[in-house]
C-alpha cells in the first residue's frame, strides 16, 4: 500500500475543505481498503466521514431518510425497514457476511467498485482501472459480466445487492457539494453507463458527499428479492431480481422491478414495469416481460447462460409477488 494522509474532520465544512484537493472519502472502507492494498486505487489523502453524524434513520414525508454512514447491519435490522421495505432488508442480508455488514455503510455500498477479475489484475488491460488500455474481459474468461449496458470498452458488472433493491424502491441519493449546496439524485442519474469512459462511474463531482438516501412510500406491499449465485454462502449475483408489486382485483396495478447481475449499473427497465401494469398475472405475461427485459441484451461469449437464467428468475419472482 502506498503512503497516504488521513484526516478525520468533526463537521461537514471541514470534510469538504479537506476534500477540495481531490481527497477520497472513507467510512467503513470494506472495499476501498482492499483496493488500496492492491494499488488499484492510491489516493493521496483519505477523509474519514464516519464521525459526521450521518448515521441516523428517520421518518421523511411518510418514507425514510437513511444516513450515509448507517451500516448495512443496522439498516437491515431496523424495524421500519423490515416492516415497510422488506425487499431492502433481504437484499442487504443476501449481500455479505455479518462481519462485512457491521462495517459497510449505505453510501459506500452504492459506490463500491466492480469485482471484475480483470479490474483486480493490475497486469491485465482494463479501461476502468487504467483508461485507454483496453478491456481484457472481452475475449477473455467471461462468466459474471454484464449483458446489458456494456460497451466495447467495458462489460463490468455493478456488484451491489442493496442498490438493486433501492432502485426498485425509487430511492433518491442526497448529495452535498463542496460549496455546501445540496441536490437529490435518482439512482438512474447517479450511475453512468460505461460508454467510452468506464472509469467515470457516477455523476458525482470531486468533493461531493453523499449525506443520505431518501426512500418514498413504497408503491406496494408485495416485495420479493431473489438472488441466484454460484454458492449458497456469500457470493455476487449471477442474476438477482427485486420486485415491488401492488395488486388490485386480481390484477397487477403497479410494479417496479430492478435487476442485478445483468447490467453495468443496477438495472431497471420502464417498459417492463409498464407491460405488467393493469394485467392479470400469468405465465404468458411473465414470459413477455422477460423478452422485453432482454430485447437489447448483448451477452459476451461465456455469459449466454444468463439469458434463460434471467427469464426463469424473473418468472419465479413475479409468481411469488402476485400469488
Amino acid at each position: 500500500m502506498r503512503p497516504f494522509d488521513y484526516q478525520r474532520p468533526d463537521d461537514r465544512d471541514a470534510a469538504h475543505a479537506a476534500a477540495r484537493d481531490g481527497a477520497t472519502f472513507i467510512a467503513g472502507g470494506t472495499n476501498l481498503v482492499d483496493l488500496m492494498k492492491l494499488e488499484i486505487m492510491a489516493p493521496d489523502r483519505l477523509v474519514d466521514v464516519s464521525r459526521l453524524g450521518l448515521d441516523g434513520i428517520g421518518d421523511a414525508d411518510g418514507g425514510l431518510r437513511i444516513g450515509a454512514t448507517v451500516t448495512n447491519s443496522d439498516l437491515a435490522a431496523d424495524p421500519r425497514v423490515r416492516r415497510t421495505y422488506p425487499v431492502l432488508s433481504r437484499a442487504l442480508l443476501a449481500g455479505a457476511s455479518g462481519q462485512l455488514r457491521n462495517k459497510a455503510t449505505t453510501a459506500g455500498n452504492f459506490l463500491q467498485r466492480t469485482r471484475c477479475p480483470y479490474f483486480y489484475d493490475t497486469d491485465a488491460a482494463c479501461n476502468k482501472r487504467a483508461p485507454g488500455t483496453g478491456c481484457a474481459a472481452l475475449g477473455g474468461e467471461m462468466r459474471n459480466h454484464a449483458i446489458l449496458g456494456g460497451s466495447q470498452h467495458c462489460v463490468a458488472l455493478h456488484p451491489s445487492d442493496m442498490a438493486v433493491a433501492m432502485r426498485a424502491l425509487d430511492a433518491e441519493v442526497e448529495v452535498e457539494a463542496a460549496d455546501g449546496t445540496s441536490r437529490a439524485l435518482a439512482l438512474d442519474d447517479l450511475y453512468r453507463l460505461p460508454g467510452d469512459t468506464p472509469h467515470i462511474e457516477t455523476s458525482l463531482a470531486p468533493g461531493d458527499l453523499i449525506t443520505s438516501v431518501r426512500l418514498p412510500v413504497p408503491l406496494g406491499e408485495r416485495q420479493v428479492y431473489r438472488k441466484v449465485r454460484d454458492r449458497a454462502s456469500y457470493a455476487f449475483a449471477l442474476v438477482s431480481v427485486a420486485a415491488v408489486v401492488r395488486m388490485e382485483g386480481g390484477r397487477i396495478a403497479e410494479a417496479a422491478l430492478a435487476f442485478g447481475g445483468l447490467g453495468t449499473r443496477p438495472w431497471r427497465d420502464a417498459e417492463v414495469d409498464a407491460l405488467l401494469a393493469g394485467e392479470a398475472p400469468g405465465e404468458a405475461l411473465f414470459d413477455k416481460a422477460g423478452e422485453v427485459l432482454l430485447r437489447d441484451a448483448e451477452p459476451p461469449e461465456g455469459t449466454e447462460f444468463k439469458l434463460p437464467l434471467a427469464r426463469r428468475v424473473l418468472k419465479a419472482v413475479l409468481t411469488e409477488a402476485t400469488r
